[in-house]
C-alpha cells in the first residue's frame, strides 16, 4: 500500500494499518526455550509534544499519529534509563495480548479493551533470554498519560514522520555477531534493539506495507544482560 498520504491519527490511518497487518504473516519463536514477555506498540496522537531532545518541531499540539514509548525508571534492576515500549513478563495463564494491555495500564495509566488490539508483529528473542511478542494496539487521540513512578521515568510520543526518517535504520557491525546492530534515530539520539527493531518493523509492515523481518538484527552490548 505504501506510505499513507496523511499521518493524522484517524480512522483512515487505522484502516491502513489494520489492512497491512492483516496480510502480514507473523512469525513466532519457540517460547518453551526461554522467558516470555509482551510489549504494547500503541498508536496514539502526538498531542502536545514528544519530550524528546531534538524534536522541538513537535512541541505543539498535533493530531499526527505517534507511538507511545517510555524511558525506564532509574531504580529498575535491569535496563534502567533505556527506551522501551510498555511491557513485561507474561504471567501464567495470560496471552501476550492480555499481558500487553495490563502492562500498558500499569506503566502509563492507559486502560484499553481487547477490541483495540489490531495484531502482532514477529517475536524477538533477546540476548538476555526473553522472547518478546509485540502486540499492536490502537488508542487514537488521548489526553493524559500517567507514568508509574516505580517503573517509568518519562513517557514519550514518537511521531510517525520521525520513525519514517530516510536515515533510518542505522546498522552497525560488531565482531561478535554476523548480523549488524539495528538503531532507530530519534531526534539527536537513537533507540537500540530490541525496541528499535520493533519500531523499524512497525514502520516497514504497518505503515509502508512491506514484509520486512527484524528478529535477526543484533542488540548493542549494553542490552545483552
Amino acid at each position: 500500500m505504501g506510505r499513507p498520504d496523511n499521518l493524522a491519527c484517524d480512522e483512515k490511518l487505522f484502516g491502513h494499518i489494520s489492512s497491512n497487518l492483516k496480510r502480514f504473516n507473523v512469525r513466532g519463536h519457540d517460547k518453551k526455550a526461554g522467558k516470555q514477555a509482551a510489549v504494547a506498540i500503541t498508536v496514539a496522537d502526538t498531542a502536545y509534544g514528544t519530550g524528546v531532545y531534538g524534536l522541538s518541531r513537535h512541541d505543539h499540539w498535533s493530531d499526527d499519529a505517534a507511538l507511545i514509548l517510555t524511558t525506564r525508571g532509574s531504580r529498575l534492576n535491569k535496563h534502567a534509563g533505556q527506551w522501551a515500549f510498555p511491557g513485561g513478563r507474561i504471567d501464567k495463564g495470560e496471552t501476550p495480548e492480555e499481558a500487553a494491555l495490563r502492562e500498558l495500564e500499569e506503566e502509563v495509566g492507559l486502560s484499553l479493551g481487547h477490541d483495540r488490539i489490531i495484531s502482532r508483529l514477529d517475536d524477538y528473542t533477546t540476548r538476555s533470554g526473553f522472547t518478546i511478542t509485540p502486540v499492536v494496539v490502537w488508542c487514537g487521540p488521548v489526553k493524559d498519560l500517567t507514568p508509574n513512578p516505580d517503573e517509568v521515568a518519562a513517557i514519550h510520543r514518537i511521531p510517525f514522520d520521525e520513525i519514517l526518517r530516510p536515515d533510518a535504520p542505522i546498522l552497525e557491525d560488531i565482531p561478535e555477531s554476523q548480523h549488524p546492530v539495528l538503531l532507530m534515530p530519534i531526534g539527536y539520539s537513537w533507540i537500540a534493539s530490541p525496541t528499535g527493531a520493533m519500531i523499524y518493523q512497525f514502520r516497514e509492515v504497518a505503515i509502508l506495507g512491506k514484509d520486512t523481518r527484524v528478529a535477526h538484527f543484533e542488540q548493542p552490548y549494553f542490552a545483552w544482560s
